[in-house]
């Protein structure tokens, strides 16, 4: 088939680097019956060396060239493809049996995805993305450091992340223009506590990082009053990224104690 040329407005960039995709294999270390789905499989950099170890692969892709190319090389006995933006995507919908999940996310969604993808955190085994270095180090930021933010807290109160990975330029065709990591992402569910109120804790963190640089004092305006952060310990002239994962689930805690809802 003719070479596929790239579309910016999906994000394309493929990868190529044989060593790098190897890596990655070898870290969702697929079984032949596991449940895998991936995320854009673009030219197939990580779909064929997945199809050679499971039985059955599922793929997300918008693209309708590539659909048609993944249709021409591989048997629907051995590929499902769903055509279609992930970000809309019922991933719920491949298999009652907790599923991996892979890709090479398009960067100019990443954020909105990887929201997406928390709230399947109860369906999955384990997560494997390649992203912006950048998102990453976001993802696995520690409490009171520049990275750390509402994307920190909401992954992490889910999961157990780790990089495991880092990607130069040259590693994709076209380079992008930024640098790239993989994440292996694990559900760990009551490990940084359970809100009662998942949406109230989205609320509340939310309205936390609106204004980074204000105190949380003024910043939960509306939502907690300083008699709430001081009946747990907290210091409302603290800043957002001040407080720890376990603390904003306790507030969220709190407050839905106090009747507030989501």
């Amino acid at each position: 088939m003719s070479k596929h040329i790239p579309r910016k407005r999906f994000g394309q960039n493929f990868l190529q680097d044989a060593g790098v995709i190897a890596s990655i294999v070898h870290a969702v270390n697929p079984q032949p019956d596991d449940i895998v789905v991936e995320i854009g499989p673009g030219l197939g950099a990580i779909t064929k060396p997945l199809l050679s170890r499971l039985q059955h692969l599922h793929v997300v892709e918008i693209d309708r060239d590539i659909i048609e190319r993944l249709k021409a090389e591989h048997p629907p006995a051995k590929l499902t493809i769903h055509a279609g933006d992930a970000l809309a995507f019922d991933f719920g919908s491949v298999s009652e049996r907790p599923m991996k999940i892979v890709g090479n996310l398009p960067y100019n969604i990443s954020t909105p995805l990887l929201f997406h993808l928390a709230s399947y955190g109860n369906r999955v085994l384990d997560m494997h993305f390649m992203l912006q270095k950048e998102v990453i180090e976001r993802m696995v930021a520690e409490p009171s450091t520049a990275d750390y933010g509402r994307l920190t807290v909401m992954l992490q109160y889910r999961f157990e992340m780790e990089t495991i990975l880092f990607v130069p330029p040259e590693a994709f065709w076209p380079p992008p223009k930024v640098d790239s990591a993989v994440v292996r992402m694990i559900p760990a569910p009551g490990a940084r506590g359970v809100a009662r109120d998942e949406g109230l804790l989205e609320k509340l963190v939310s309205q936390a990082f609106a204004q980074r640089r204000k105190t949380l004092r003024n910043n939960l305006k509306g939502l907690a009053d300083v008699a709430d952060l001081e009946a747990l310990g907290i210091d409302p002239g603290l800043r957002p990224e001040n407080l720890a994962v376990e603390d904003y689930v306790r507030l969220a805690n709190q407050l839905s104690d106090k009747g507030i809802k989501s």
